[in-house]
Formats: structure tokens, C-alpha cells, sequence
């Protein structure tokens, strides 16, 4: 690492010619190409697939392009029908019929349309339009204008409403405006600490620089895997928080070093050679959790893990290379004046610079017991909403109220019932003559479920090779009475009827797609919590030559977890506080467990790394735990606590930007960051540290022959 800082020092200008040359070529490759952020859902071998594939072979390709719906709704109680609003209407979706991009618009009024008018309220009904592509492909401004032909019809006799996943396209923000905030935030705190405008300037430049990069290289990268379309708004996220916390750490080091009398070559040299290393180490241990989702081999997680996975690399390549480069040019300047001049009169100093840490650390190794102890009481009581978690798919009905896509849902569930937005579907395929008789039989059956409220009769397809049942269940698709409906149609009802016959029924359809979904990633969280937590024990294990600190890191990883996913629950699924940030409450997205969890096990890591780090290296000089603990946490709690106020700001700051699933991530992570730093890292775990003594350091002898040596943070001394 010393080479490394030494030779980033003296080729400065080449270094930084190099970042910015790749940042050149990056972003015009990305510019040139354009991106191809889609979400792919593959659940091989589950019911909805099987599903899926028979209506493709039995009706060919479902879907050609988008389909988006508009609704109308009789404002003054006159029916829908009437020859006023019909010709209005009619006239309105003809001109919409003609926009670019639009292929088929099918009207409440037409015989394809005749199923389009509410039986329950004759005042709402709504009419389907056909895009020429999926949602994410097409062209903005041509769904735009849609809405904006369609909303030509309001008046105050009847409401229009829009509603569909090309439309929710609409409803994302322009830009990242969290990206501003958490930036603004950041900068604020960094001068606070840093009392320097330019040392502000380090982490933070050097953080954007390294987002704009990896911003270019995911988006090439989506041509070569399927990543979803939220990839970008978490990878923004993921990469300002670690890169300016990688950037931080080894700017504070740099820093202590020059008021120590150092010069600037050998302040970066040291800077490298301690807190880079640990900034590999903690921006390798992210990688390896986020990297962890591919032993679940789903394809939609995958993209994720890969685009997360080259951001953060990305940022700790940046914080090694080009952040001493920018160091070695600003030179003394990385201080405030007031530091500069009391330097030049004293030529450095050695006197604590963190008498308020020393005090704390004090009084925790004098109350370990009852701080340890109010520190799990806060943690337990956060961990009891996660107990009720429910995962599925947040529909729009989870929208913001004052959204088109939330009124038209509402509309919709008003007029059909609510589990028209998401109907399930019995496919079959039709081998003997029998089986058409045997699936009415079925439809008897079912529609016998106290949550059905309508089962259509069976739809044959053209080759007579496949029927379907289209099942419209009274609770809406993100309604945990809806997953109960799909466990027993599948479990009790289907097979009870087919038992004995030809026939081979399937429960499909997007409802039941998302479900499968999330039972799928729920049978598989705990072999990804068991691979990560195993890759990290082996880590600590090896950077510093103890069992119980890695144990203890594992079971204080999975308390800040628990606790962040309590507090997510609490706010998105119960709904608490949910209208200030303007989110509906519903489901908890399937897939937010488990990035959630690899990202925070990779930043917790971080934490434990900078923190346990300082205490090891203290063990080693002087064999005194007590000292060690008290000195670690001492020299480390002012930077962390830094560290983490700026992750926190940055994440909540993407609280309100618009997106459900990243304000989700917003608030899971900044709470579980806040909770990592402000309780389990400052109060909990040294409490542990100092209750257990020399075992801390305990390694079997035997073990420690065999396993190699690993150097986390060398001694300031090293070369």
C-alpha cells in the first residue's frame, strides 16, 4: 500500500488524467449505447411459470406492448352510458388512437370493450390502451401525451384518471433530487468537522467523481445483464454513502498525520497504508455481501448484485488512487488555518485530539452492564414490528394519493372490486374431452372461497390446447388474504377438484407471479444470511486472530437488521408516518430483504473494521483489553459518528424522492446505520468488549499456525 501512495503521489497528474479519461470514455460509450434497465422476473419451476408458459403456447405472445388503462367516472350519478359522455369519450380515445407509439385503444363503448363498464356502479368504467412496447422502453413524451389527450375530458361532470405501468413511468422524479440533499447535507457536516472548505471538497469530489463512473459502467453493463430499472436511484445511493465515507476515513487520517509533523508525501503514505487498507477491506467485505445474492440465482437479483457490487468497487479504487493524487496537490491546505498556523509554530503536536471520546470511552468501561443492557432494550423494542413483516409487491395502490395512477386504482377497485387490479388465473392444459367439464367443475368450486367474488367462465384458446379461469378475489393483489387464497386453491382446492381426472390445473397470473416471488426469496434468506454472516465471520477471523469478535460482529449485524427492517414495517406496512412522506402502506417489497441486508452487513462491516481495527493494533502494543477498548474507541468514535451522520443524511435524503422502493432503502438503511454507529458501535460493543475481557483476543493456538496472516490497518510506522 506504501508503493501504491508513494507512486499515486509522484504521477499525481497521470493518475488523474487516467480517472478522467476513463470517466470520458465510460460515459461516451454509455451516452452512445444508452441503457437497457429492465426488470426480469425467472422463477423456474414455481406454479406461475408453469402457468405462464401454457398461455403462451395455448394464445401465443400476451403481451406486445404496455397495457395502460384510462378511467372515467360520472361525477354528477349520470350513467357512464349515456349518449353525452359516449361520444365524447369515443372521439377523445379515437385522436389517442392516432398518437405515436400507441397501438390499439380499446373503448368501454366497443364489443371488445362491453366487460369494460362496472356492474357494481354504472358511473365508472374505462378503456385499455396498447403501447407498441413494454413500459420502460417507450419514448416518455409519447405516454405523456396520452395523458394529456385523455385529460382533455375532465370536466365537472366527469373525472378522468390514468392508470398501468407505462403511466407510473410519469410519477418517477425528474433527476435524483435526494442526490442534492444528500450531497448539500454532507458538505455541511464534513466542514463542521473539518473546519476547511477544500478538505470538504476531497471526500466529496472524489465521491461524485467515482458515482459518475460507475454510473456510466452500469449503464453499459445493462447490456449484458438484465438489471432493474431502480438499479440506478441504489446505486446513487449505495455510492455516495460508502464513497464519501471511504473518502472521509482516509482524509482524517491524512490529516491527523500532518499535525503530527509529517510531511505531505508521507501523510499520504500513511494515510494509504492505515486507513486505505481498511477501506479495501470494508469496500471488499460490501462487495462479498452484495455478491452473495447470486447464490440465490435469480436473475432479477443478479443485475443488482452486479451493478451495487462495481459502484462500490469503483468508489474504493477512486479513494486508493485518485484521492492521494488530489491530497498531495492541495498539500497543508487539507487543514484549517488555525491548524496551519499553530502546525508552523509548533511543528506538531502529539496531545489527544478527542478529549470529549476519551471521556465517553471512559464512562463506558465504568457502566458496561447497564449500558449494555439499555442499549438491547432499544434495539428489542425496534425489532418487534419486523415479527408481522409481509412481503410481496407494492401495487399502485401504495402510490401517492395525489397521484393518477393511485385515483385509478381507487376508481377501479370502486367500480370491479378490489381484486380486479390483480385477478388470478387457473391455466390448464385441455389433453382429453373431458377436462373442459372437469374445469367448470372447478370454477363451481371455487367460487364457493368466501374471498371470491367472481370466476369467468372458462376461456379456450384458439388451438383448443389450453383453457383458462380468470378468478377475481375480493381482496386486493397486495392483500395477505390474497396469498392465503393462492396457498389454498393450490393446496385444497385445485387438487381436491382435479383429483382422479386428466386434468392439471395451474394458479398463475401477476399476482400470483410476485407471490411466488416472494416465497421464493423468503426460502432462500436464510442460505444467504448463513453465506454472509459465514464469509464475514472468516474475515474478522482473520484480520484479527479472534473467535469472539467475529461472533460478536455476526449477532450485532443481525440486531441493526432486524431493527432497521422493525422500523421499515412499522412505517411502510403499518403505515405509520406514511403520509408525511406520501407513501400508501402495503407489502414490503420481496426483494428488499435481502439487498438490504447484503449491503448492511457490508457497511456494518465498515464499522466493526475502523473500530475493532484501532483497539487491535492497541492490544498488540500493550496486551491491556481494557486500554485497548477504551483508546479504540477513543480515536475512532469521532470519525465513525462523522461517517455515519453523513451515510444517514444521504440515505434519508432519497427518502423523498418519489420512489416507494427507494424511500424503503432510504429509511431502512439510514436507521439501521444510525442505530450501527450511535448504539451498537458506540455503547454496545465495547460494554461486550470490556465485559469479556482478555477472551476478546482468544485464538486456539492451533489455529492460529494454519491460518495465514492478514493485516487490516498497519502500524502508522509501516512501510
Amino acid at each position: 500500500m506504501s508503493s501504491l501512495a508513494r507512486w499515486c503521489v509522484r504521477h499525481r497528474f497521470v493518475v488523474i488524467v487516467l480517472w478522467i479519461g476513463l470517466f470520458v470514455g465510460l460515459t461516451a460509450g454509455s451516452n452512445a449505447l444508452g441503457n437497457n434497465f429492465r426488470d426480469t422476473f425467472n422463477l423456474p419451476g414455481t406454479e406461475s411459470t408453469k402457468a405462464l408458459g401454457l398461455l403462451v403456447k395455448g394464445f401465443g405472445q400476451l403481451e406486445k406492448g404496455d397495457q395502460d388503462t384510462i378511467v372515467f367516472q360520472s361525477r354528477n350519478g349520470e350513467a357512464i352510458t349515456s349518449p353525452a359522455f359516449q361520444t365524447e369519450i369515443n372521439r377523445t380515445l379515437h385522436e389517442i388512437g392516432h398518437l405515436p407509439n400507441v397501438a390499439l385503444v380499446t373503448s368501454p363503448f366497443s364489443a371488445d370493450g362491453k366487460n369494460q363498464i362496472s356492474p357494481l356502479d354504472s358511473t365508472i368504467a374505462y378503456a385499455t390502451v396498447t403501447f407498441n412496447g413494454s413500459a420502460f422502453t417507450l419514448n416518455k413524451d409519447d405516454i405523456r401525451a396520452v395523458v394529456t389527450k385523455g385529460s382533455a375530458l375532465r370536466s365537472k361532470s366527469l373525472d378522468v384518471e390514468f392508470g398501468g405501468r407505462a403511466i407510473g413511468q410519469l410519477n418517477q422524479p425528474k433527476g435524483s433530487p435526494g442526490e442534492m440533499f444528500g450531497i448539500l447535507a454532507a458538505g455541511i457536516i464534513l466542514i463542521l468537522a473539518f473546519g476547511s472548505f477544500l478538505a470538504m471538497l476531497l471526500p466529496l469530489g472524489t465521491a461524485l467523481f467515482a458515482l459518475g463512473t460507475a454510473s456510466a459502467a452500469v449503464g453499459l453493463l445493462t447490456h449484458a445483464f438484465s438489471i432493474a430499472t431502480f438499479a440506478p436511484q441504489l446505486g446513487s445511493l449505495i455510492g455516495l454513502g460508502v464513497g464519501i465515507d471511504y473518502a472521509l476515513f482516509i482524509v482524517t487520517r491524512y490529516r491527523q498525520s500532518l499535525q503530527l509533523g509529517m510531511s505531505v508525501e508521507e501523510s499520504v503514505k500513511t494515510a494509504v497504508n492505515t486507513s486505505g487498507r481498511a477501506v479495501i477491506f470494508a469496500g471488499g467485505t460490501v462487495c462479498i455481501a452484495l455478491l452473495g445474492m447470486l447464490v440465490l440465482r435469480l436473475t432479477f437479483l443478479n443485475g443488482v448484485a452486479i451493478a451495487a457490487s462495481v459502484t462500490v468497487l469503483i468508489t474504493m479504487v477512486a479513494a486508493i488512487t485518485l484521492l492521494p493524487a488530489l491530497l498531495s496537490l492541495l498539500g497543508k491546505r487539507a487543514l484549517s488555518r488555525r491548524s496551519r498556523r499553530e502546525l508552523s509554530a509548533n511543528g506538531g503536536t502529539k496531545e489527544s485530539q478527542h478529549p470529549r471520546w476519551e471521556q465517553w470511552s471512559a464512562f463506558v468501561a465504568k457502566r458496561p452492564i447497564p449500558l449494555a443492557l439499555a442499549a438491547i432494550a432499544v434495539i428489542a423494542v425496534l425489532i418487534v414490528p419486523y415479527f408481522s413483516l409481509h412481503l410481496g409487491n407494492a401495487d399502485q395502490g401504495t402510490d401517492p394519493k395525489t397521484s393518477t395512477t393511485y385515483k385509478a386504482y381507487s376508481l377501479l377497485s370502486k367500480g370491479f372490486g378490489p381484486g380486479f387490479n390483480g385477478p388470478l388465473q387457473i391455466v390448464a392444459p385441455l389433453t382429453k374431452v373431458d377436462d373442459v367439464m372437469t374445469l367448470n367443475a372447478l370454477r363451481t368450486e371455487v367460487m364457493k372461497n368466501p374471498n371470491v367474488s367472481f370466476v369467468a367462465p372458462p376461456e379456450v384458446s384458439p388451438n383448443q390446447k389450453v383453457a383458462v379461469l380468470m378468478v377475481f378475489q375480493k381482496s386486493s393483489p397486495s392483500d395477505i388474504k390474497t396469498s392465503d387464497l393462492i396457498k389454498e386453491l393450490r393446496t385444497s382446492t385445485v387438487p381436491s377438484v382435479t383429483k382422479g381426472t386428466s386434468l392439471h390445473a395451474y394458479v398463475g397470473g401477476s399476482t400470483a407471479i410476485f407471490d411466488d416471488f416472494a416465497q421464493t426469496l423468503s426460502n432462500k434468506l436464510p442460505l444467504f444470511i448463513g453465506v454472509i454472516v459465514l464469509l464475514g465471520c472468516l474475515l474478522l477471523l482473520l484480520a484479527f486472530r479472534s473467535l469472539l469478535i467475529p461472533a460478536t460482529a455476526a449477532v450485532m449485524n443481525l440486531l441493526a437488521a432486524g431493527a432497521s427492517f422493525g422500523v421499515v414495517v412499522a412505517i411502510f406496512q403499518w403505515g405509520w408516518g406514511g403520509s408525511v412522506l406520501n407513501v400508501g402502506s402495503g407489502p414490503i417489497e420481496s426483494f428488499l430483504p435481502v439487498i438490504m441486508i447484503s449491503i448492511l452487513f457490508g457497511l456494518s462491516m465498515d464499522y466493526q473494521v475502523f473500530l475493532v481495527s484501532r483497539m487491535h493494533e492497541e492490544w498488540v502494543h500493550t496486551g491491556e483489553n481494557r486500554r485497548s477498548v477504551m483508546r479504540g474507541q477513543a480515536d475512532t468514535g469521532r470519525v465513525i459518528t462523522a461517517a455515519a451522520l453523513i451515510m444517514i443524511s444521504v440515505f434519508i435524503a432519497f427518502v423523498f424522492g418519489g420512489e416507494r422502493v427507494i424511500a424503503e432503502f432510504g429509511i431502512g438503511l439510514g436507521g439501521a446505520v444510525f442505530l450501527d454507529a450511535f448504539i451498537l458501535r458506540t455503547i454496545l460493543v465495547p460494554a461486550l468488549m470490556h465485559l469479556f475481557g482478555n477472551a476478546n483476543w482468544w485464538l486456539p493456538g492451533w489455529l492460529d499456525r494454519k491460518m495465514p496472516h492478514l493485516a487490516v490497518e498497519a502500524p502508522d510506522e509501516a512501510n
